[in-house]
């Protein structure tokens, strides 16, 4: 055991569906790096891992339902996949939130496998360059991101790869962006994500609009 990580709070978002080793080998590799580590999932109780998305594993116990998590109370992220688990995630807004969150305060996250799916839902992805389960690519890429084919990809703090081959790789950069701390370019960029919201209009909606608004004023 070191104390690379020593003072660092470490959430693991994951819900029933979760790949295991996703789930217990960085979780085993932050430990030794000295991080406290907490479950956080959808719902009180124990969540259900699984080998392969197929065959049921262990159940592991849940520290603190999303519901009630604070990304404030936490250094890092990481999303752990399974095909079941992010896709249950991403239909969860306070898990969105959550996962956003960190982002938005430039704290790093880890994703691996189909995990980057909250990083599309969280509109984390946009303008980022991110490795995942290839099966991802087109969602990453039409969610704005560039995709890569690559055992572990950093950009500004999130840390992604491809599948449970790549968890040395994958682990070993968890560790070092944790221990690097706050990425301020990636909330800078999140906070422009926030800006930049455009709404493109034709003359035609234009006018219409134009006219509403005076008709209003005329009603004062």
């Amino acid at each position: 055991m070191t104390d690379q990580l020593e003072g660092k709070r470490i959430a693991f978002l994951a819900t029933d569906g979760v790949e295991q080793v996703e789930l217990t080998a960085p979780w085993e590799a932050l430990e030794d790096a000295g991080a406290q580590l907490t479950l956080v999932s959808l719902r009180s109780g124990t969540i259900q891992g699984f080998n392969n998305d197929v065959e049921e594993g262990d159940t592991f116990d849940v520290d603190q339902t999303v519901s009630s998590a604070l990304a404030t109370d936490f250094d890092g992220l990481v999303l752990p996949g399974g095909t079941t688990n992010p896709d249950k995630l991403r239909q969860d807004a306070d898990a969105v939130d959550f996962v956003k969150a960190f982002a938005e305060t430039g704290k790093p996250i880890g994703a691996i496998c189909h995990g980057p799916w909250m990083l599309v839902e969280a509109g984390i992805a946009d303008g980022h360059t991110l490795t995942s389960y290839p099966s991802l690519k087109t969602d990453i890429e039409n969610a704005g991101g560039t995709w890569v084919d690559e055992e572990v990809h950093v950009d500004e703090g999130i840390v992604t790869s491809r599948t449970p081959d790549d968890l040395d790789a994958f682990c070993a950069k968890l560790v070092e962006e944790f221990g690097e701390g706050v990425h301020e370019q990636l909330a800078e960029d999140m906070d422009d994500d926030d800006e930049d919201v455009d709404v493109d209009l034709d003359d035609d909606e234009a006018d219409s609009i134009a006219t509403t608004a005076g008709l209003a004023l005329g009603d004062d």
